[in-house]
């Protein structure tokens, strides 16, 4: 199977969940299917949406909810 790393668009903070209170859009270990929400990027209170370009299985994370992250780094890696 092949391991495909899904980097940050743009720096900001990244956030795993919709909002403090609720579960994670995913963890590791989940199936996702194209254009599934896997997390958030937020830039002076604007957020971009982090998708699933590649169905596949969520193998790891690389950085953790509320992590600040710099455009290019890698955010997780979907095995598909």
């Amino acid at each position: 199977m092949a391991i495909t790393t899904v980097p940050c668009p743009l720096p900001g903070t990244f956030y795993r969940r919709p909002s403090p209170d609720q579960p994670p859009f995913k963890t590791e270990g989940d199936t996702v299917a194209v254009g599934d929400t896997i997390g958030l990027v937020e830039v002076m209170k604007s957020f971009t949406t982090i998708t699933a370009e590649i169905a596949g299985v969520v193998a790891k994370f690389h950085v953790d909810d509320e992590d600040p992250v710099m455009a290019g780094e890698p955010l997780f890696d979907i095995e598909a």
